[in-house]
């Protein structure tokens, strides 16, 4: 096996996901699911693991709405899909279709023409996944849609908030009326700040709770060991101690697998024997890497556009200096005491709160059992302080 940081994984050199993949498909047999992960955790390693080798009787489908900026560009990519799906069966039953002929809406070209006062959209998608409910095939259609977030924010920016909350709430009013009908929403972090968002433009829905929230965790050590060894392997470095290289390569890296390769591909070009020591030096040089080739900015350049409250992003960096140089795990009140103490502004202990509830769902902090707070990943906490100079 090859060192690939961030390139396209075969699926049979995915390791260390079968247990989670397996419990994707049970799920699915019953409801829809929310796939939450975290950015370089290997999120689309199993995406495409699942959709290539998928039990009998699924056909999984993937699409990146990371793109999508209307409900009629969503309408057509779920319209499209699900003529391609009845076609591999030769159905023509076609309540979409028959739809888009009485509206005389065509189906060519980049865009689709608005006709009568209302978009044609919301009919589109309901009759699509109608068709698709109602002919029975060999096989059951899951659509695998990622970046749903990404999509619902462009939508908000370009059409408004009502034109979002109405894409969830049709999906939801769908998967609740056919029993079969099952999505997976992927990339699904920071979503629950476009659900806050639609929610402060007092438009209060619960379109996803009905779909079983699935998180995406590093790699077990195990694994995490395995994958390192593989990799070591594969790119012939040599070692004087392969499990303590192996070990050293795997805690390094947080057991993320896309920094496990990073730290290999590394070794590899320097032509240096997998040793601790040089495992270590290898993470060191990464971390005040101008080039910044593990993308770790994207940890601070992200807390605006997910806290636009008010000065939460400000709040935010604010509690991530305080936790990265701290020995130990910090309580509530210890946070917004020494948040007092460097902030000119001041910060109501509420406010504190809920943005600490956030940024443990957006995976910047986890809670220890004591209720206190700490960095989640210890590599982004390395990283922050040397980022900040802490």
């Amino acid at each position: 096996m090859k060192a690939n940081p961030g390139g396209n994984i075969d699926p049979a050199a995915v390791l260390g996901r079968d247990e989670l993949i397996q419990t994707i498909w049970e799920i699915l047999e019953q409801q829809s699911v929310r796939l939450n992960a975290e950015r370089r955790i290997g999120k689309t390693s199993i995406i495409r693991k699942m959709c290539a080798e998928p039990p009998a009787g699924w056909l999984p489908v993937f699409q990146d709405l990371e793109g999508v900026h209307t409900a009629e560009q969503f309408s057509r990519q779920v319209f499209e899909v699900v003529q391609n799906f009845l076609g591999r069966w030769k159905r023509t039953a076609n309540r979409a279709e028959q739809f888009l002929k009485e509206s005389k809406i065509g189906v060519g070209g980049a865009s689709w023409e608005h006709r009568g006062p209302h978009s044609y959209w919301q009919d589109l998608v309901v009759k699509s996944i109608e068709d698709l409910v109602d002919e029975k095939c060999e096989q059951r259609l899951v659509f695998f849609w990622d970046e749903v977030p990404y999509m619902l924010g462009n939508i908000c920016r370009r059409q408004g908030e009502e034109v979002a909350v109405q894409i969830l709430d049709t999906l939801r009013s769908l998967r609740q009326t056919h029993t079969d009908f099952r999505v997976v929403f992927t990339g699904s972090i920071g979503l629950h700040h476009v659900l806050a968002r639609l929610h402060d433009a007092h438009l209060a829905t619960e379109p996803v709770n009905d779909m079983y929230p699935v998180e995406v965790t590093p790699l077990a050590p195990v694994h995490a060991h395995q994958l390192a060894a593989a990799l070591l392997s594969g790119e012939r470095i040599p070692s004087s101690d392969c499990q303590a290289a192996t070990e050293a390569i795997a805690e390094q890296a947080d057991y993320f697998p896309f920094y496990i390769h990073h730290i290999v591909r590394c070794l590899k070009s320097n032509g240096t024997t997998a040793t601790p020591e040089s495992v270590l030096e290898v993470v060191q040089r990464q971390l005040v890497d101008a080039n910044d080739p593990w993308e770790l900015a994207h940890y601070r350049t992200r807390i605006p556009g997910y806290y636009q409250t008010g000065n939460d992003a400000e709040l935010v960096a604010l509690v991530l200096d305080c936790l990265a140089p701290a020995a130990e795990p910090l309580g509530v009140q210890e946070i917004f005491n020494r948040i007092q103490n460097q902030s000119a502004g001041h910060t109501e202990r509420e406010r504190l709160l809920k943005v600490l509830r956030l940024m443990e769902r957006d995976h910047y902090l986890s809670r220890t059992l004591d209720g206190k707070y700490q960095f989640r990943f210890p590599l982004i906490r390395r990283w922050w302080r040397l980022d900040r100079g802490l």
